[in-house]
């Protein structure tokens, strides 16, 4: 849920901080103060579009941030996240979603299932089509889910092999090119005869070549100080002690120490004699390693980043080579595997529609329940299902919701809708039957109420209480016995101070709701008006 909305330089908004709560939160106060900008704001903070005619007269941006605590990773602790969008008079926008920069199609993406607003003209999800089928398979989730899952398993399937049968099914002149330039590729991969670790050791290689001079003079530097200096040194040294050894036997150990060293000196001078080697190279030799290691680098600029990456490419264009030299064979087996996945498609997609015309019955029955109580009794809420000629996601069904809303009346589209009373009644009845399966978080509901009254407007307060028992809800409305069912009550206000306006939001005492609902009910406090408010709150 949303626990605090901050809200700066929106429309007439300068500053405000909202902390809302579970529940049915009502926003109620006067014509023009600002309601309608705090719904504005939570559009612009679900990704919504924004003029630069919202920003605040004499401001440069404008500035949303919610507060929110939802499930963690489907567990039952939550975790608070921390959503922001800053927009400039310029159109630049920034986004974070816990302090992370995100896209405006990101931020839209990921607040698509936490806030969901409704009102007279705008409804994000039940006016999109393909959101019908999601809502019908949620209520049909206990008997359809398992035949969605195999048949979700099948249609990835299906697809990869319709993608390779249309990979491998070119005409003969295209596999000809094809085959010609992959045994290039592989003629000249396996002339090169390249082998693992040979690029490290011609590249070391090289570097001795490169270091040549420097290493023959220091080689000979270190061998002539050995053997003229070490060595003779060490050899005088072993004839002193020779002398002496049988006085103690501690000169007879130290006298076979420099026998050690002694033999040790003259290895080690073998040794550094012996690498010479590496300080004398022939033109043929530097040749012959700078037009390996050019082979090797023109290799991997066409075929990979390693010699084990090239290996790679060769065995897999290789394999590629047989698949089109057999194509006929090797397609006529993917469409027989694809015959097969389409059989059983089919029979799980014929099943998943008996599942969905009949849990179709039973929501059109609820929701044409909730229609008469919120006094359309001659409305019919339907739901249309019709096969498709193609496989989709969702089986060969597209499902739409169809209403009429007059006995005599043609079904139409929801989005055909034209009576503003109207819509707000059917949007509210099908939230209300959905609500069980309606994963968003957070319900708006924007002056909902509009073209209702007396019995209906009492049923709206109803619907809209049931509602916030699974979601938090959000609610402006005019209409007194809406706002006497909230949990917490908001009233916006504006005052003008130095030439400028500004809104302010005030969270509602018991008794402050009171007068509220009576100033609703007929613009006037006095006693006949605060003793029905008290009606109206003791019934709600």
């Amino acid at each position: 849920m949303i626990s605090t909305l901050h809200i700066k330089n929106v429309g007439i908004i300068d500053d405000i901080t909202i902390d809302l709560n579970e529940g049915l939160n009502i926003l109620t106060g006067e014509t023009g103060a600002g309601k309608t900008l705090i719904i504005d704001s939570l559009q612009i903070i679900s990704g919504g579009r924004f003029s630069k005619e919202m920003i605040r007269k004499g401001e440069d941006f404008s500035y949303v941030e919610v507060s929110m605590y939802l499930p963690e990773n489907g567990q039952e602790e939550e975790e608070n996240v921390v959503v922001s969008r800053e927009i400039y008079a310029n159109g630049r926008n920034t986004c974070k979603i816990n302090g992370r920069l995100v896209s405006v199609n990101e931020l839209k993406n990921f607040m698509q299932d936490i806030i969901d607003i409704h009102g007279q003209h705008e409804n994000q999800t039940l006016l999109d089509i393909n959101s019908h089928i999601k809502y019908l398979d949620g209520i049909a989730s206990k008997d359809i889910s398992k035949s969605k899952e195999e048949y979700k398993t099948l249609y990835i399937k299906y697809n990869e092999l319709k993608q390779e049968i249309n990979k491998n099914f070119g005409d003969d002149k295209e596999k000809q090119r094809e085959l010609d330039l992959l045994r290039y590729q592989v003629n000249e991969i396996e002339d090169a005869k390249l082998k693992i670790g040979e690029e490290e050791e011609l590249e070391n290689t090289r570097i001795k070549m490169m270091n040549s001079e420097k290493i023959s003079k220091n080689l000979s530097e270190a061998s002539n100080q050995i053997n003229e200096t070490a060595i003779d040194s060490i050899s005088i040294a072993i004839r002193a002690m020779e002398k002496i050894e049988e006085i103690d036997s501690k000169y007879q150990e130290s006298l076979n120490s420099l026998k050690s060293i002694y033999y040790d000196i003259q290895e080690l001078s073998r040794d550094i004699e012996g690498y010479n080697e590496d300080a004398y190279f022939d033109e043929e030799e530097r040749d012959r390693v700078e037009e390996r290691l050019d082979l090797i680098y023109t290799l991997k600029r066409k075929y990979g980043n390693s010699v084990e990456e090239i290996l790679k490419y060769n065995e897999d264009i290789k394999s590629r080579i047989e698949k089109i030299e057999n194509s006929e064979e090797y397609v006529q087996k993917l469409k027989k595997e694809l015959k097969e996945i389409e059989n059983k498609m089919e029979k799980i997609a014929k099943e998943m529609t008996r599942i969905r015309k009949e849990y179709s019955k039973i929501l059109e029955n609820k929701i044409n329940k909730e229609l008469t109580e919120l006094e359309m009794p001659n409305a019919r809420f339907q739901i249309d299902i019709k096969q498709e000629e193609k496989f989709g996601i969702n089986g060969l069904d597209k499902v739409e919701f169809m209403i009429s809303t007059n006995i005599g009346e043609d079904k139409k589209s929801l989005s055909k809708i034209a009576s503003g009373g109207e819509m707000s009644r059917i949007m509210l009845a099908i939230k209300k039957v959905l609500a069980d399966v309606d994963k968003v978080y957070t319900m708006v509901f924007d002056e909902i109420d509009t073209g209702i009254s007396g019995i209906a407007a009492n049923s709206v307060g109803e619907k809209l209480k049931a509602i916030s028992k699974k979601h938090q809800v959000l609610c402006v409305t005019h209409l007194a016995n809406i706002a006497a069912k909230g949990d917490y009550n908001y009233y916006i206000s504006k005052e003008a101070k130095e030439n400028r306006t500004k809104t302010s939001i005030k969270k509602l005492s018991e008794e402050e709701i009171i007068k509220e609902i009576a100033r609703i009910a007929s613009g006037d406090i006095n006693e006949i008006t605060l003793e029905h408010a008290k009606n109206l709150r003791k019934i709600a």
